[in-house]
């Protein structure tokens, strides 16, 4: 059901390319606009790849609500419950097991656990969604991530991906690491006067 779903929406046409490029690079940046489908359907579609090697996906939402709502149709996606193969942490509430692959975190959360542990040596991948909506803890979480890769794991992961970047900015800030760019979807509009 998953699959049938990704085809279906307009991240489907980069899904190749995010996959190569993560094989070759450990930053990307990956701008899609809203509806693209980039927040639930890009960490479902690598869970299969070679370099997760039993370690976990987590991905920064920045709000609790959104956090919730991805984990839940990710988990759906998958025919599963949350808390299973997809959980989700967020101030004071948290579904997740042994099994969790993906792991749908807030920014607190992120950012305590770079702190309490900067290697990280479960996660193989971190993905910042919604980077445009920056706060302090999603700045900090990042340059915990930036000196954890550059100092402790070098193999750890690292995706900024949003609707609207100052991508010129952020490939500067990110040692200049591959851009992929989706479409949209656009629908016919008709206007009629009455």
């Amino acid at each position: 059901m998953a699959i049938i779903f990704l085809m279906n929406l307009p991240i489907y046409d980069v899904i190749g390319d995010i996959r190569s490029a993560l094989l070759t690079s450990n930053r990307l940046i990956l701008q899609a606009p809203p509806g693209a489908g980039k927040t639930t359907s890009v960490p479902l579609a690598l869970l299969d790849e070679p370099w997760l090697e039993g370690k976990q996906i987590i991905m920064l939402e920045p709000r609790r609500i959104a956090a919730r709502s991805a984990a839940e149709r990710m988990a759906h996606l998958l025919g599963e419950k949350v808390g299973m193969r997809i959980g989700y942490q967020i101030r004071a509430e948290k579904k997740l097991s042994s099994d969790t692959k993906i792991l749908v975190v807030t920014e607190g959360i992120l950012t305590r656990m770079l702190q309490s542990d900067p290697s990280l040596e479960s996660v193989a991948l971190i993905i910042f969604d919604e980077f445009h909506e920056r706060h302090l803890h999603s700045d900090l979480s990042l340059a915990f991530a930036l000196q954890s890769q550059e100092f402790l794991r070098e193999d750890l992961k690292i995706m900024v991906m949003s609707a609207t970047l100052d991508t010129d900015a952020l490939q500067r800030l990110l040692n200049h690491p591959p851009l992929i760019t989706s479409v949209g979807r656009s629908f016919p509009i008709a206007i009629e006067h009455l």
